[in-house]
């Protein structure tokens, strides 16, 4: 079979990939097309992780990895190449579901933003993180509006809320992931994510009429109005969550997050080109923790409940 489909193409086009991204992907696919035997284990790897669902990532791209070495391409190239080709299965599920196309391209949008991080981070064009993309090819996770929503059920101990809503253990929940988009996160478009997910999900309102959203996350981190302004959008984000639990990390190994390829280095190196990146280096550099956080949202369609 061809990899570099006419839907390959389409989907290098709609993430609006740099050039020497698509020629680097596009030499990728030719290569694996290129060889039998690398063709043969790439395919079987489709079918046996895209098939009858989207299942079992980890194991498919511990495969890949080694795939990747054999034929002398970059893992992380491959990673790209496996998820944008799966992708043209996971647009024909959406179809068969009567899911928007709309939806498709801005839940696959993900992969761009991954990209990103990956030649940031690591230099190379592809993505390092793919056992994260599970969700998606399962149709579990989708991109509306600024938010990404998992289908979740709450496994944590029984919590109430300060509005005396309690979520129980198994209730069902909306997870919250914040791509690194780069579209700020002001009032206006959280509001606009949360209401998408109000009306999209359903079968996730309660019968009293709300939904509990949950997010698990090092921007959930309450010191953090000790050093950002209390007027930042990421305070605006932390106050929208009634925090649940909080633990603090020796170390911060979400660096990268913020400082890209630099996170990975000594707090000293760390660049301080704009006001984010100043302030966590200087509450680092000065002992401060950071932490990693979980929190719930109890919203009513319109508003958040407090």
């Amino acid at each position: 079979m061809s990899y570099l489909t006419p839907h390959f193409y389409e989907v290098e086009r709609q993430l609006g990939l740099p050039q020497e991204a698509t020629a680097a992907l596009e030499a990728a696919a030719a290569k694996i097309e290129a060889y039998p035997r690398a063709r043969e284990k790439f395919d079987a790897l489709l079918k046996a992780h895209l098939f009858p669902a989207a299942r079992d990532f980890k194991t498919c791209f511990a495969a890949l990895k080694k795939l990747s070495m054999g034929c002398g391409i970059k893992a992380y190239t491959l990673n790209f190449v496996f998820l944008i080709v799966a992708a043209e299965i996971m647009h024909t599920r959406y179809r068969e579901r009567g899911l928007p196309d709309e939806l498709f391209w801005a839940t696959l949008m993900d992969l761009k933003y991954k990209h990103r991080e990956c030649v940031d981070c690591k230099g190379v064009h592809g993505i390092f993180v793919p056992g994260w993309y599970q969700g998606f090819y399962a149709l579990r996770r989708f991109a509306l509006g600024r938010y990404q929503y998992d289908m979740n059920t709450f496994d944590r101990a029984d919590f109430t809320s300060a509005a005396g809503i309690t979520v129980k253990t198994g209730d069902k929940v909306l997870g919250i992931h914040i791509p690194s988009s780069f579209v700020p996160l002001t009032d206006e478009v959280r509001m606009d994510s949360l209401k998408r997910a109000y009306a999209f999900f359903p079968e996730f309102r309660r019968p009293d009429g709300l939904m509990i959203f949950e997010c698990s996350s090092w921007l959930l981190d309450p010191n953090y109005k000790t050093f950002l302004p209390p007027t930042a959008n990421t305070i605006r984000f932390i106050d929208d969550f009634e925090i649940t639990a909080c633990t603090s990390c020796e170390k911060f190994t979400d660096a990268w997050r913020i400082f890209d390829r630099w996170g990975y280095l000594s707090p000293r190196s760390w660049p301080e080109d704009n006001s984010l990146r100043r302030a966590f280096k200087h509450h680092v550099l000065s002992g401060g923790k950071t932490s990693h956080g979980h929190g719930i949202i109890v919203f009513d369609g319109e508003k958040i409940v407090r």
